[in-house]
């Protein structure tokens, strides 16, 4: 027989292996949609990366060129911004969403502050540098979604796994043992059954067997005795002998 479990054969270890059979199908129901519902998130990520990381090939494109304008209106600007940024203007907040159980981090980009390099480019290209900003801010934008993407890819790529390994263990290994199980304990109680009819079998007839003894042991006496009484003689006077006696005055 295949793996079973290590339980002792009684009535009562067959109810619990039923009810631990049931969740088990149960959870294996559940866990099963689970890893669905999170593949369908998963497919849906991977082709928002794919779209993200076109969009971010071309932002930068056009960033890169905006910087060569800018560089090539008013030189080299990045040291005269370096000096006047004090703080970020430009940060990320994260929040986290639940998706069939499984918490993904999602990144957001807030702006917090004022521009401190909004005097850079006033002499000239200030055109220029305004729209190096606004294509480099975009470009933020795009990354900061693609690390959420790509944070959430790879928590669900694990939580996939471990989800499609409790699916197949439930259902290739828990779900199989436990119904060797009830088929074995099915098989000793059927058998212990069948002990206990053949002993009460028996015993019955023993009990019969003495009975039809102990019957024709008394027919046995009951027969000599009679034997006895026949064989005796006869005494015509004895129904006499119980009269009073008459006595004469």
């Amino acid at each position: 027989m295949s793996a079973r479990m290590n339980v002792f054969p009684t009535r009562m270890a067959l109810t619990a292996m039923k009810i631990r059979l049931k969740g088990a199908v149960t959870g294996h129901s559940l866990l099963k949609r689970k890893a669905e519902a999170l593949t369908r998130r998963f497919r849906d990520i991977v082709k928002r990366i794919d779209d993200a990381k076109r969009k971010m090939g071309k932002v930068m494109q056009v960033a890169s060129f905006s910087y060569a304008e800018v560089k090539y209106s008013t030189g080299d600007i990045g040291f005269q911004v370096r000096e006047s940024v004090k703080a970020a203007q430009l940060k990320v907040r994260s929040k986290m969403e639940n998706v069939s159980g499984v918490q993904l981090p999602t990144f957001e980009m807030f702006s917090d502050g004022q521009n401190s390099f909004e005097l850079t480019g006033l002499g000239r290209g200030g055109q220029q540098v305004q729209k190096c900003k606004d294509t480099y801010a975009k470009a933020i934008e795009v990354l900061v979604e693609l690390a959420s993407l790509q944070t959430a890819f790879v928590i669900l790529d694990e939580v996939i796994k471990i989800t499609n390994r409790r699916v197949n263990a439930i259902e290739h290994v828990i779900i199989p043992k436990i119904e060797n199980t009830i088929r074995w304990i099915g098989s000793e109680l059927d058998e212990q059954d069948r002990e206990e009819f053949f002993r009460l079998k028996k015993v019955q007839n023993k009990k019969k067997i003495a009975k039809d003894a102990d019957q024709k042991e008394r027919d046995n006496a009951n027969a000599e005795k009679d034997a006895a009484a026949a064989a005796a003689p006869l005494n015509i006077l004895a129904e006499y002998e119980e009269d009073e006696d008459v006595l004469f005055k």
